[in-house]
């Protein structure tokens, strides 16, 4: 008897930090969809500007929320970080091909990868030796239009699946506002600064009150080979994020020498 040979498609883990009923997720579950199994563990509400925090003082419930051939989708009381690591853990069937997250809405370039939940999703992907990819868009609309990123977030997923990254590399993409796209720039992350952050608010009584609002500062306008220029500019920005800090340069300098 002649044998069948049976080629198993590739694992997607999915997270975000907008939770469970985000547009964005749906989005990206459609757009991963074609390229394999999806695996999704996300928050049960959202958790924006969680960057990578961690749970340890209560234990996290998680539930399945559906489950369909081809896909399985589980919500979580817990950070996009904690559920990275748990659905890595202990949820998938297998280790995971590549981890996702997003999209998000609302920026996370420059600076802002290190407040986001979002990249916190790759982060950890990486972290785990696994390719990774964050996807977000500069608009804070949770109406916002994504059917025109689909095809271009599964075309990014699909390079990544088979070209793979060198370990400890995510890919941090940003999509500009709007449905203008002029293309895809492979860029660095611009230097950046939130400015005017906290405002007073007014209480009747008791301590002080602040709202956290403020405003991003490029420092660097005019560089044309940064992810805010390239989202100025209608472009997709990919930013290869690294997540060892090492300021490397320093190392031989600050050491202590025989």
């Amino acid at each position: 008897m002649q044998e069948i040979s049976h080629i198993m498609r590739p694992l997607i883990l999915i997270s975000n930090d907008d939770g469970l009923n985000a547009r964005g997720l749906a989005a990206l579950i459609e757009a991963m969809r074609p390229l394999g199994d999806v695996f999704v563990c996300v928050p049960d509400g959202p958790r924006s500007g969680a960057s990578c925090s961690i749970t340890d003082s209560v234990p996290l419930k998680c539930w399945q929320v559906s489950c369909e051939p081809g896909l399985e989708v589980y919500a979580c009381t817990a950070t996009p970080c904690m559920c990275t690591k748990l659905a890595i853990d202990n949820l998938v069937p297998r280790r995971p091909d590549l981890v996702v997250a997003g999209i998000n809405h609302g920026s996370n370039a420059s600076v802002n990868i290190h407040y986001s939940g979002t990249t916190a999703v790759s982060t950890e992907g990486a972290l785990q030796g696994i390719p990774s990819v964050a996807f977000s868009l500069d608009d804070n609309d949770t109406e916002a239009p994504l059917d025109h990123l689909v095809p271009v977030c599964r075309e990014i997923a699909s390079s990544t699946l088979e070209r793979g990254l060198p370990f400890g590399i995510y890919l941090n993409v940003n999509f500009p506002a709007g449905e203008e796209l002029k293309g895809v720039r492979v860029c660095r992350m611009a230097y950046s600064r939130w400015v005017d952050e906290f405002e007073p608010c007014p209480r009747s009584r008791g301590g002080r009150w602040y709202w956290l609002c403020g405003k991003q500062v490029d420092e660097e306008p005019d560089s044309e080979d940064t992810d805010l220029w390239a989202l100025r500019h209608h472009y997709a920005a990919v930013v290869p994020i690294s997540i060892d800090p090492t300021a490397r340069g320093l190392v031989e300098e600050l050491g202590i020498r025989n």
